[in-house]
């Protein structure tokens, strides 16, 4: 198998990479790292167009922020362990397809025998219990913080499509209803890693933590370097989830 990787906010632009042995298209948006939004239904159409299926993930959004199938892609993935679920105490993801698809899949499943167990489907079904009033929470903080960091002299770039600010803020403002609680920023120094370790560790309120999602605040820190062709290139990144 052989995977291109090509740039995350990207739209119509995507023809250039399609060959003739292009079997999927895989996208997520927001990146869970660096919150591009891609262009969605320009994408559907030239993948349509191609005869080539789509396949997003849509854990950032979530269903009630977001519905791709609605927007005219094929496949769409959740990591459920994180807003679906919402307590951080399951491992679990769930796949919802099309028509065109769904016979497909559901004779895989079989096949493979691919379920989950049901106590945590049990636990999933209790976090869509509250999912709408636990996104809310999340994003209205998530929305007050990030505000609040742009006004902040030593904070370079709050990374939220939410912000107007957002290189792609239209398209999140068109397709999405919502925004989550996930989200980035940098400093406008370049800070060295025992710097930002020091930073990381003076907070009282976030935990340490790769995960999202769940009702506690998290943070990471990571230098992402893409060759000179991301305008956040070299700087270390600080991802906050913002819990409940």
């Amino acid at each position: 198998i052989k995977v291109t990787h090509i740039e995350s906010g990207i739209g119509s632009e995507i023809s250039q990479y399609i060959n003739d042995n292009t079997k999927l298209i895989f996208l997520e948006s927001p990146g869970s790292n660096t919150f591009e939004i891609q262009d969605i239904p320009a994408i559907v159409k030239i993948a349509k167009r191609a005869g080539i299926p789509t396949v997003i993930d849509n854990t950032w959004a979530t269903p009630l922020f977001l519905k791709p199938l609605d927007l005219g892609v094929d496949i769409s993935i959740h990591s459920a362990t994180k807003y679906i679920c919402g307590y951080s105490d399951v491992l679990i993801g769930c796949v919802t397809v099309n028509k065109k698809y769904s016979e497909e899949f559901d004779e895989y499943l079989h096949a493979v025998e691919s379920y989950t167990n049901s106590h945590d489907c049990y636990l999933a079904l209790r976090g869509l219990r509250t999912l709408q009033v636990r996104l809310s929470a999340h994003q209205k903080s998530a929305f007050e913080i990030a505000r609040w960091l742009e006004t902040e002299d030593v904070v370079d770039c709050v990374i939220h499509p939410g912000l107007e600010s957002h290189p792609q803020h239209n398209l999140w403002k068109r397709d999405y209803s919502g925004a989550s609680g996930l989200f980035a920023f940098t400093f406008k120094e370049k800070y060295s890693d025992k710097q930002i370790a020091l930073f990381i560790n003076s907070l009282e309120m976030f935990g340490l933590g790769y995960s999202w999602g769940g009702f506690k605040s998290l943070v990471t820190a990571r230098q992402y370097k893409r060759d000179g062709k991301w305008v956040h290139d070299g700087k270390h990144l600080i991802r906050l989830n913002i819990g409940l």
